[in-house]
């Protein structure tokens, strides 16, 4: 069995470039450029860059969101098109991805019940009377009391917001979860509660992350790994702590240098 969760060569994509009305070209626009990468399981691999690096082009594309313009992807040891080909079901309790804008991403006409019982039933397989209870377990993993089932997306602060979107997505039993700068728009204690959330149910349920981020401070917090992205481009890929404190190439020394870093 392959020691990667997610095995990614040469991957491309390109924007525009197509003939539109009366035969005029779009502007073509590569957001990623031969980009080669692995998330081995059981790490947090932390993509970090400024907008526009294509880290989050990167996401969408491993969870189908996106079609690459060539290049190959494995998840978890297998072709994402054969992955995919097998249907919803088994790319689903495969990997599963946790929303930039939270709130957003959660039905607002749905309670909190509604909206996991989606993927207990349809990717998970559970029957309505385990659904209660697999209901009632994701609550307390992700420390969120009982009756917030019964609540709506808007009745939640962000922070709780964001836990349930990350109860959504393990409510797939994945082993993969791709997160989208998942505590960007929390304030930092709230942050700080989130991350050590993630960390614990990592090792709890022994899952891989891909986590992207342009927050540095978070990222050193968290990753295993960290990949550099530059217009398109993983331009470092070091262990985490060397690369804080031995940056090579010269955008991720520019990077470190503009950052607040946690204090040790």
């Amino acid at each position: 069995m392959s020691d990667n969760a997610i095995r990614v060569r040469d991957l491309t994509k390109t924007f525009g470039g197509k003939t539109q009305l009366f035969g005029r070209a779009s502007h073509e626009v590569r957001a990623l450029t031969k980009v080669s990468v692995d998330l081995k399981q059981g790490e947090t691999l932390a993509v970090v860059g400024e907008s526009g690096s294509g880290k989050s082009t990167l996401a969408r594309i491993l969870v189908g969101l996106e079609t690459p313009t060539s290049g190959t992807i494995e998840i978890a040891g297998q072709s994402a098109d054969d992955l995919r080909k097998q249907g919803p079901k088994a790319f689903g309790r495969t990997v599963q991805y946790v929303f930039q804008e939270t709130v957003a991403s959660l039905n607002p006409r749905k309670t909190i019940a509604q909206i996991l019982e989606t993927p207990l039933s349809l990717l998970a397989g559970h029957a309505a009377p385990e659904r209660k209870s697999r209901m009632r377990e994701l609550m307390q993993a992700v420390d969120m009391p009982e009756d917030a089932l019964d609540r709506y997306p808007h009745e939640m602060s962000g922070g709780q917001a964001q836990r349930m979107a990350i109860a959504r997505a393990l409510a797939a039993e994945p082993d993969i979860l791709i997160l989208d700068e998942p505590v960007s728009a929390l304030d930092v204690s709230v942050q700080a509660q989130v991350l050590l959330l993630l960390q614990r149910l990592k090792d709890e349920l022994g899952l891989s992350y891909l986590f992207i981020s342009h927050d540095l401070a978070v990222v050193e917090a968290i990753a295993d790994r960290v990949a550099v992205m530059h217009f398109g481009e993983i331009v470092e890929l070091e262990e985490a702590g060397r690369l804080f404190r031995e940056p090579v190439h010269p955008y991720t020394q520019k990077l470190l240098q503009s950052a607040p870093r946690i204090a040790r």
